[in-house]
């Protein structure tokens, strides 16, 4: 049986990698030459309108890749017979930038029709909002196509939510095939964006059953939130998830955890491992390293279930599967 169960596991392992090694940088430098240009020219325009699309991109390219893998089923729409991952209360409404990649793709499908999937402009999208944020830039191997089912019901079963302890996320990641050490890494993506108050309001008005507000916030910051997040649950009310910086991809989000300022319990649990939080200080020391790391977990993410070969479709709207 033990024998058994390890050449399942060989087996499974080894079809993985097949899969990933089917993706390659430069996929499309034969059958559409423009489309990373084209990708990032869309990313441009859109983050000059607004500059949060980009932790809006990042987001969704994490939010796809969790659920069934990479394969844009995060960009469905929901029908009148099902719902799908973008109403997911996961996702909606925080999550934004669709016209981001539906504009790209409608550039992309005149250029080169039923070439470029939403799964690959997404993940460029994605490296390309890194990059314009003060990230470090990095290739992006291409070749995922793109997935015929979205179920709401995913999504909440393999997000992370913003109430997860360090434990809970460590085990989230794992499952997905990414280290603590990677979890941590990239969970830095906290650094752009912003939350809606209805994510962490818990930690200011009702904690636990002992206090109305977490401890383990800064007092300071506490009540600044609580000016910007008053009682009631609006569910319109946003706010920077990392004030000092909120369109840079820099160290400052580590800086504000160190400081009992990471906004969800999710960010600041990271101070509650010995092993997670000399990461935590680590990233804030030398900020070059968090940045390169940053880049190789965005390329590892971008590989996890992917669909490849005749697997899946070519989308022709990333928002509807093909007739």
């Amino acid at each position: 049986m033990n024998k058994l169960l390890v050449c399942v596991t060989l087996v499974l392992v080894s079809l993985s990698r097949c899969v990933e090694s089917q993706l390659r940088v430069g996929f499309y430098a034969n059958s559409c030459w423009l489309a990373e240009f084209i990708v990032k020219d869309e990313v441009r325009k859109a983050l000059f309108s607004d500059r949060g699309l980009a932790a809006g991109l990042v987001r969704m390219h994490f939010h796809d890749c969790f659920v069934r893998g990479c394969d844009g089923s995060v960009l469905i729409d929901s029908t009148p017979s099902n719902t799908a991952e973008k109403d997911s209360p996961a996702n909606n409404p925080s999550l934004r930038g669709f016209e981001v990649i539906d504009n790209a793709k409608a550039r992309l499908e005149a250029t080169c029709k039923g070439v470029v999937s939403c799964a690959d402009i997404l993940a460029f999208a994605a490296r390309d909002s890194v990059e314009m944020t003060g990230g470090i830039g990095y290739d992006v191997p291409a070749g995922r196509r793109d997935g015929r089912v979205s179920l709401a019901l995913e999504s909440l079963t393999n997000l992370p939510p913003p109430t997860f302890n360090v434990n809970q996320l460590t085990q989230n990641f794992a499952n997905k095939g990414f280290t603590q050490q990677e979890m941590v890494t990239l969970s830095g993506a906290h650094t752009i964006g912003r939350s809606h108050c209805t994510s962490f309001s818990n930690r200011l008005y009702s904690f636990n059953t002992t206090v109305k507000q977490d401890p383990s916030l800064d007092p300071g910051y506490a009540a600044a939130l609580k000016q910007q997040c008053p009682p009631g649950n609006d569910p319109n009310l946003v706010v920077p998830m990392d004030p000092p910086s909120p369109n840079t991809m820099d160290e400052s989000y580590y800086r504000g955890i160190l400081a009992n300022r990471g906004l969800f319990t999710s960010d600041q649990t990271l101070l509650t491992s010995s092993e997670t939080a000399t990461q935590v200080i680590e990233n804030a020391r030398n900020p070059f390293n968090w940045r390169k790391n940053f880049a190789a977990a965005m390329v590892k993410m971008g590989k996890v279930g992917v669909l490849t070969g005749s697997a899946g479709e070519i989308r022709a709207n990333c928002r509807v599967i093909n007739g």
